[in-house]
């Protein structure tokens, strides 16, 4: 029998996510010794921040942990009917195993930029097949009388295409913010923690649908698993995540978004509330600011040298940040405080009072800032600077 109507399983969702943890953190050290002995090696570039060889191929570890947590929600008394109701869950774990592999095999023989693209896009299809795509979100125009705004309804085509767009600039944004101990590894925490927040008051909205489990429990699987790697990748790293968790973690946050976007009662909103209306792409582009801030950069500066968007320098935010004066651990933690702030921010917008919520978030982002800038304001106070 599913569950009764009102009831949400939050302690089958942490059980899920602590399962995460506990499963990515045993298996990680074993796939660090396999990754050593099949040569999947970052050896230092002129770009990176390491001076010594460091195994990679870690995402290995973080789908096992995902792919655990799934096993166990599948038999719960409560998620398990997630699975009956919807094949989102069941889609997302086989694409983030095949984004994975694809990945691994990057991180052991360096796969070109164009061979990737075509597993991305491919896995991406995956998502389609199972019915994880757009079908619907909120615009702000097309409104009628006392109505702000409209509904806009994608037919198949279009929401299998806008899927795959998000898809693939999901991964390649986490992929490309991939640069210090722990950063993605961190961020894709914070952004499947906040992802998951979001699903859960979806849940709660829906008086606990079944219908809407899927979209929390990859968030919240995601998330473990992240958390689990982290002790074995913050700085000092003992193995980095490599491709084929950075992909595995951007196609991840995409399908859980995606599958939220669908479960979203647009009916039950007034023109009022817009930022709610809007909130799967609010969220989208929250938790994934500051990796898509560092995308958008590093083409627009590679095509404006003549480059390949696709070409390596020692340019990207986490970079910056170190030649401001900040450490390693610093710079981290700060782009965890910006992500923090930019997603949990547009969470507390859809879930609370909007003002609150604003001002929280306003006075959040000063703080940031001012203790962004603080190594070069003390740099310029100091005498002969």
């Amino acid at each position: 029998m599913p569950p009764t109507s009102g009831l949400l399983p939050i302690r089958e969702y942490i059980l899920v996510a602590l399962t995460a943890t506990a499963v990515t953190y045993l298996l990680t050290g074993v796939v660090r010794r396999i990754a050593i002995r099949v040569g999947a090696i970052a050896n230092p570039r002129a770009r990176d921040v390491h001076v010594a060889p460091i195994p990679r191929m870690g995402g290995i570890g973080i789908f096992l942990g995902v792919a655990g947590a799934m096993g166990l929600a599948h038999q719960l008394p409560a998620l398990s009917h997630g699975f009956d109701a919807s094949f989102d869950s069941v889609g997302v774990l086989l694409a983030a195993g095949v984004i994975s592999l694809i990945g691994a095999l990057d991180d052991r023989f360096e796969l070109d930029a164009w061979t990737k693209l075509a597993g991305q896009v491919m896995c991406a299809g995956i998502l389609v097949i199972f019915g994880v795509q757009w079908v619907s979100f909120w615009v702000p125009w097309g409104g009628t009388g006392a109505s702000f705004g409209s509904v806009l309804v994608l037919d198949k085509n279009q929401g299998a295409l806008l899927t795959v767009v998000m898809v693939v600039v999901m991964v390649n944004a986490m992929n490309f913010v991939d640069g210090l101990d722990g950063l993605a590894g961190g961020l894709g925490f914070i952004a499947a923690a906040a992802t998951c927040a979001f699903s859960l008051g979806l849940l709660d909205s829906s008086g606990g649908d079944v219908g809407t489990y899927p979209p929390a429990l990859i968030a919240a699987t995601l998330a473990g698993a992240c958390l689990g790697f982290l002790p074995y990748n913050f700085q000092p790293a003992k193995i980095f995540m490599g491709d084929s968790g950075s992909m595995m973690i951007g196609l991840m946050l995409a399908g859980a978004t995606t599958s939220a976007s669908g479960r979203v009662p647009y009916p039950q909103f007034s023109g009022k509330d817009a930022i709610a209306l809007l909130s799967p792409l609010v969220v989208v582009a929250a938790v994934l600011f500051v990796p898509m801030l560092d995308l958008i950069m590093a083409v627009v500066r590679r095509t404006r040298r003549g480059e390949s968007p696709f070409a390596a320098d020692k340019m990207h935010l986490h970079h910056r940040l170190l030649e401001i004066g900040h450490s390693q651990r610093r710079a981290v933690l700060l782009i965890y405080l910006w992500a923090g702030i930019l997603a949990f921010g547009a969470v507390s917008v859809t879930l609370f009072d909007d003002a609150a919520a604003l001002w929280i978030i306003g006075v959040g982002l000063v703080f940031a800032v001012l203790v962004s800038i603080v190594p070069r304001l003390r740099s310029r106070n100091q005498p002969g600077t």
